[in-house]
């Protein structure tokens, strides 16, 4: 049955057309008396995952500079130059999704279910989607939302309030529980009907919605007080929160490996800033996911500067610049590799940001700090993690910046991992910077000064060389669904790409 949920759910959605569904109608969900709660919780889990793992994991590795546009193909160019408008809808799929699918079925699940460790997962799998759902928008439909044919137009309210709301259903779910919880009756595709992994789950998502709420302005005091208090309570998951279940096969591959091997082509290049700080650092983890250029002239791992496609000039001589010329991403590790929701790396640099922020403790912090490290390595099956944490570039001990390390070793181990929460940290720490260097100094100086540039540090954003926001820019957030503006008169009028979250205040 496990499996059967899961295809199903690939097979029907995955490939759909992006404005053929009114989110604001009650979804075909079950509603059967034949298909009882524990049958329909899975399709929480693949929907999100498929939401998640599809369309947002793509859009937001451009977004986290991971990827470019490769200069073979033109598929992602317009997301790679930001040039995403109201009416291109680059993000309805996922939409649909969660708020036609995923979140309904939570509702199913919470209001039918006698099992309390159901409902309590239920909740936590609904608690993620708002909140990714509001890190994407900022506004969203909550409180009027997934109500079928009772409200049809929704409001949609502040990502502040939603934030708020999720946490407290959250705390409601949790005190159902009782202090003996039984484990899940329900098919469960994370982590295998643990109620107490759930439970750490949960409190890993609420570290993450603490600290943006803490950096948003929001009563900073009682989130300082909540933000500590869940660190020293240390009761988060053991294992990384993921939909598994993914097989080698057409149609049940990862979603966004799924997407990109139906294209038949290769889209995704490595990006400059991503390779160029794996370098710096003597990072192995270069070799993960990541095909080394097939004509190395200028080096075996090459990323394409951001937005750089259209403006690439001739170079190398009278050959041009051409995608044997840069890393292509390597599509093989990730066939069969879960959605994740949250890694056990990222707990760990959420925690070593928490000892070295509020609680001024060195030791703890570079404790947590090489775990992550660690955890991320053994997670892509590599060595060597003790002799890279002892290079100069990322030691702990022989670097004052903090925060800093924690930053960018967050954003390397959340590549091929959760390219969303690398977006949003990067929004919210401010954390790799955007170069005050231009796009195009930086390809000159670097591709014809035997990889060297003025002005310009290793790992740095870049604002896309061509970039339809304008010059210097960076991408905040992602207009609304035009699918939602069409069926829902209260969506509102989408701000510009440039207008930060409610949370970033950096």
């Amino acid at each position: 049955m496990k499996k059967i949920l899961l295809y199903s759910m690939m097979m029907a959605g995955l490939f759909t057309t992006s404005c053929d569904l009114d989110i604001n109608e009650d979804p075909d969900y079950p509603s059967s008396g034949d298909v009882t709660p524990d049958l329909v919780f899975p399709s929480i889990e693949t929907g999100l995952a498929v939401a998640i793992g599809s369309e947002i994991y793509n859009n937001t590795g451009y977004f986290a500079q991971y990827f470019d546009q490769m200069p073979s193909g033109t598929q992602y160019q317009n997301i790679a130059i930001y040039r995403i408008y109201e009416n291109d809808d680059i993000i309805s799929r996922a939409y649909r999704f969660m708020f036609a699918g995923a979140l309904p079925d939570a509702d199913y699940v919470i209001t039918n279910s006698t099992n309390a460790s159901d409902r309590f997962a239920a909740t936590v799998l609904r608690a993620y989607a708002y909140q990714v759902a509001v890190d994407l928008f900022d506004k969203i439909p909550y409180s009027e939302a997934t109500q079928g044919q009772d409200i049809q137009n929704p409001k949609w309210d502040n990502g502040e309030d939603v934030y708020k709301g999720v946490l407290e259903e959250l705390d409601a779910a949790q005190e159902d529980l009782g202090t003996d919880p039984a484990n899940l009756t329900s098919q469960d595709l994370i982590f295998d009907r643990d109620i107490n992994q759930w439970i750490g789950f949960a409190n890993a998502l609420r570290l993450r919605m603490y600290l943006r709420l803490y950096d948003g302005g929001v009563d900073a005091a009682t989130y300082e007080t909540k933000i500590k208090s869940l660190v020293d309570a240390n009761e988060f998951m053991t294992a990384d929160a993921g939909v598994k279940g993914w097989a080698n096969e057409v149609n049940k591959r990862n979603p966004w490996i799924e997407v990109n091997m139906n294209l038949n082509g290769q889209n995704q290049c490595m990006a400059f800033p991503f390779t160029s700080y794996l370098q710096a650092t003597n990072d192995p983890r270069i070799a993960y996911g990541i095909n080394p250029a097939t004509n190395p002239t200028l080096g075996q791992y090459i990323g394409q500067i951001p937005g750089g496609r259209a403006n690439t000039p001739s170079r190398l001589g009278a050959d041009n610049w051409k995608a044997e010329h840069v890393s292509s991403a390597d599509y093989e590790v990730a066939t069969t590799q879960p959605v994740y929701f949250f890694t056990l790396a990222e707990l760990e640099f959420l925690k070593a940001e928490v000892y070295h922020r509020f609680h001024a403790d060195d030791a703890k912090a570079k404790a947590a700090y090489e775990e992550g490290v660690r955890t991320d390595f053994t997670a892509r099956g590599i060595s060597g993690a003790d002799a890279f944490l002892a290079g100069a570039a990322v030691n702990w001990d022989s670097n004052t910046d903090k925060m800093y390390l924690i930053g960018m070793q967050k954003w390397v181990a959340l590549y091929y991992m959760d390219h969303m929460e690398a977006w949003s940290e990067i929004r919210r720490t401010d954390i790799p910077k955007l170069s005050s260097v231009d796009a195009e100094k930086i390809f000159n100086e670097y591709f014809e000064n035997d990889g060297t540039t003025s002005g310009y540090q290793a790992g740095d954003l870049i604002s896309p060389w061509q970039n339809t926001m304008g010059a210097g820019t960076y991408i905040n957030r992602i207009p609304y669904p035009l699918s939602a503006a069409q069926y829902n008169p209260n969506t509102p009028d989408s701000p510009a790409n440039t207008e930060k979250v409610w949370w970033d205040k950096k």
